[in-house]
């Protein structure tokens, strides 16, 4: 949970940064994404700083997708949108670029440019037996 000196988003919650905030609460601050993939696109971060979902506290995760939700049924009535992608990338390696949690609100319309960013097809049965087997052996 370090890192929290020179985060954006720790700016952002510290009122140090500029942003369009859409709601907040003791816990956790929302605001409109600057590069919004749809109409509407907005961030849930919770206001203590974690670098990420892996070492964010139990607590502060379930605040923040609760605001998450909070939001998504706001926008739901007031953007009339047809769905929603709830979206978390955890380190660089999925696409993680600010280090602080947060979880993106992308309001989806029925006409919107979006697509998956993989193909679905059907996976290689043996390896998705392999793996859950891997997974089994080490209890969470």
């Amino acid at each position: 949970m370090n890192g929290s000196e020179n985060c954006l988003f720790c700016g952002i919650v510290a009122g140090d940064v500029p942003a369009q905030i859409i709601d907040s609460d003791e816990h956790t601050i929302a605001f409109m994404d600057i590069a919004p993939a749809t109409p509407g696109h907005a961030l849930v971060v919770p206001r203590r700083h974690s670098d990420d979902l892996l070492v964010t506290p139990p607590e502060d995760l379930a605040r923040t997708f609760t605001a998450a939700q909070r939001l998504a049924r706001h926008m739901e009535d007031v953007l009339e949108a047809d769905g929603f992608n709830l979206i978390n990338s955890c380190r660089p390696a999925a696409w993680q670029t600010v280090f602080h949690l947060h979880v993106h609100v992308v309001p989806r319309y029925e006409d919107d440019p979006l697509k998956l960013p993989w193909v679905p097809e059907q996976g290689d049965t043996d390896e998705i037996g392999a793996i859950a087997a891997k997974l089994r052996k080490d209890p969470i």
